[in-house]
């Protein structure tokens, strides 16, 4: 007897919410209104019992603190994660992908911060921010490229997730080196104690995430408490969780650390973030003076952003494709390119981030600080935007 077939049902579409939860800028559009909606509080009647709530104590930290040295650490874990994925089974893994966007990432840290340093070169106290405008933020970045859907190639959509890896990967190392306060040598042995245990665990072939989490949160003591920033914690216990190398699988779901990363992901895109966006975005305008923008800290911050990012990667990028030693992302024009090296002057996350490091026994410039952050990522955003709208595609993408 002929079997009857019967058609297949198309597959349903996703619907818009579920969409935008499984896209990786979703984090971004979430984290845009988190930043909204703490300027919003900041400047109503409820401002006196949000910076009131965010000063008080949970335990021997304030809230802020909490979020910023213990959220913030699970956010550095997601980005160690990436970064070791990305160098070992990633769009990292040969020195030719890492060219293009490597060169891109260092003029995009060097020119900002000389532009910053141009600008505060007579004030020793607020040279200390030098690398606020050195950060990009890729969920903000990756937002707006969302935003602009197909018109923007994908070739240059993973070209600005590599490099803000690498921009992470260096943001991480200023924070380290440059941004650590006295140190506990006990402190530090208990840490450097904690991490060999860790990597001890992963010679040994232990692939069982509790254990590696269960020293991670010891790790985290022990570096809060030794003078390094805690967060740091966060990129080491990255570093020593398995990952177990594929061929032809980059998403392996069975090795470690892609386990880890896929579970973090989301409560870092859609909570860690805006938590950390609501409680570090909120300035106050109430007696606000319009000199304060040409301030030196708020005009080093939005200059170097604005200009010294998108010269810095534009022009390493176009000096590297010109000395033969990469190529263009394919199917993306020049002005495309430029568009996206405007937008890599989004550095909101990691701007504030290393903002509250460089300043934080003075609220003055910490508000300099957001003020340049703000004006400057959003310059960025409206201006990468309308380039990447208007500048004509490659007929190789159209």
């Amino acid at each position: 007897m002929e079997s009857v077939r019967v058609p297949s049902r198309p597959p349903r579409p996703l619907s818009s919410l579920r969409a935008l939860l499984t896209s990786g800028a979703g984090g971004g559009l979430v984290l845009m209104a988190s930043a909204a909606l703490a300027l919003a509080v900041a400047n109503s009647p409820l401002a006196d019992t949000y910076f009131a709530a965010l000063q008080a104590h949970v335990g021997p930290l304030s809230v802020l603190h909490w979020i910023n040295d213990g959220l913030m650490a699970v956010f550095f874990l997601l980005v160690g994660l990436e970064i070791k994925r990305e160098l070992l089974d990633g769009r990292l893994r040969t020195w030719p992908d890492r060219i293009l966007p490597g060169v891109a990432a260092l003029g995009g840290m060097i020119l900002p911060a000389l532009v910053y340093a141009a600008v505060n070169r007579h004030s020793p106290e607020t040279l200390r921010g030098w690398a606020i405008p050195a950060a990009t933020d890729i969920a903000f970045a990756l937002g707006v490229l969302a935003l602009l859907g197909s018109r923007v190639p994908v070739s240059l959509k993973v070209f600005l997730t590599a490099l803000a890896i690498i921009d992470d990967l260096g943001a991480v190392i200023i924070i380290a080196v440059f941004y650590t306060a006295d140190l506990s040598l006990p402190m530090l042995g208990g840490a450097a104690v904690t991490l060999a245990a860790l990597y001890g665990l992963n010679k040994a072939g232990v692939s069982r995430l509790w254990p590696y989490l269960a020293l991670g949160a010891v790790l985290w003591v022990f570096t809060l408490l030794s003078g390094v920033h805690a967060t740091i914690a966060g990129v080491l216990l990255a570093l020593a969780v398995p990952l177990r190398l594929s061929v032809g699988r980059p998403d392996d779901p069975t090795s470690p650390l892609h386990i880890l990363e896929h579970a973090v992901s989301p409560w870092t895109a859609f909570l860690i973030l805006p938590v950390f966006g609501f409680a570090n975005a909120g300035v106050s305008f109430a007696g606000f003076r319009p000199a304060i923008l040409l301030d030196p800290v708020t005009l080093g911050v939005g200059l170097g952003l604005f200009l010294g990012k998108q010269l810095g990667v534009f022009g390493f990028v176009l000096a590297t494709v010109r000395l033969g030693w990469a190529q263009r992302p394919s199917g993306a024009t020049w002005a495309q390119v430029y568009g996206v090296a405007i937008l890599c002057g989004v550095g909101f996350t990691m701007s504030l981030f290393i903002g509250l490091l460089a300043f934080a026994h003075r609220p003055d410039l910490e508000a300099e600080t957001k003020v340049g952050v703000l004006f400057g990522s959003l310059a960025c955003m409206a201006a990468g935007a309308l380039v990447l709208r208007l500048a004509p595609q490659s007929p190789a993408h159209r």
